[in-house]
């Protein structure tokens, strides 16, 4: 069995002791690729150290919407481009998007998710988008840009949305990515858009070390091994097998992502042993 964690944050200080144990956790439980996402471009250097360390993570460069009032730019824009050129290992922009959470900065939000947008069309890399209480504008705003610069693929990442709005970003070609969220007893609404999903646009993942799914809910950090719980729930959800469910996301992430994917598990692949799937 094959998984794909398609966003972690494992340069966080709470992974800095253990994370060669964390890896052999995520590598025992078949955890083949990961993507790490960005907070912001701050991070890269950091974010590529790590990737050199463990050559199944992938990675994105990107400037998250709760950081947009501190750290966003007149010169952040070229500098996130020029990141994401520096690497072949970059798959995707992000994570980028809109938090109206007790949010005051609603525009400077929009101009740095529509900026991030315009940088994913030029390379053609897919975006990794944060969507929290602002479904509705998200919305309007990837509809507008859809129809003035031309669509762009990416996932909407830890996907918390009703159907109703699943189903918004399903029409705009997006992916639909599913956390530790959808474990949770109350979380009805996420359940019910992990089952409607089409199977080619589903993606899991961890968002590590944050929201640890059960059964490890009473734990304070989520770590990519977990992704396997997640992968367990919506495959229980959608009525298919554990098996069928983990290679299913696996082959969308490295569709999406087109990340290459050993074609058979293994610690150490050989040179020369892997293929985009």
């Amino acid at each position: 069995m094959r998984l794909i964690d398609t966003h972690v944050h494992i340069n966080f200080d709470a992974f800095q002791p253990d994370l060669d144990d964390v890896a052999s956790r995520w590598r025992d439980a078949g955890v083949v690729r990961l993507v790490h996402s960005c907070v912001e471009p701050a991070e890269f250097a950091g974010i590529q150290a790590i990737a050199d360390r463990f050559p199944e993570l992938f990675f994105a460069v990107g400037l998250h919407p709760l950081d947009v009032a501190d750290r966003w730019q007149e010169t952040t824009p070229a500098e996130i481009l020029r990141l994401a050129k520096s690497d072949v290992r970059v798959v995707a922009i992000g994570e980028t998007g809109l938090d109206f959470y007790k949010a005051v900065n609603q525009e400077q939000q929009k101009e740095a998710f529509e900026s991030q947008l315009a940088i994913a069309r030029q390379l053609s890399l897919p975006v990794i988008v944060h969507c929290r209480d602002a479904a509705v504008p998200m919305a309007e705003l990837l509809r507008q840009f859809w129809q003035q610069q031309g669509a762009v693929q990416g996932v909407m990442h830890c996907w918390s949305g009703t159907p109703e709005e699943t189903e918004w970003f399903l029409e705009l070609g997006f992916y639909i990515s599913f956390s530790g969220i959808v474990t949770f007893k109350n979380a009805t609404h996420v359940q019910a858009s992990a089952k409607m999903v089409p199977s080619d646009r589903l993606l899991i993942e961890t968002d590590c070390p944050f929201l640890t799914p059960v059964p490890k809910r009473g734990e304070k950090r989520n770590e990519p091994a977990y992704v396997q719980y997640v992968a367990q729930h919506v495959a229980h959800l959608r009525n298919a097998s554990l098996e069928e469910l983990a290679e299913q996301t696996t082959q969308n992430a490295c569709r999406l992502f087109n990340l290459p994917v050993p074609p058979a598990i293994t610690h150490s692949p050989a040179q020369g042993s892997e293929r985009h799937c």
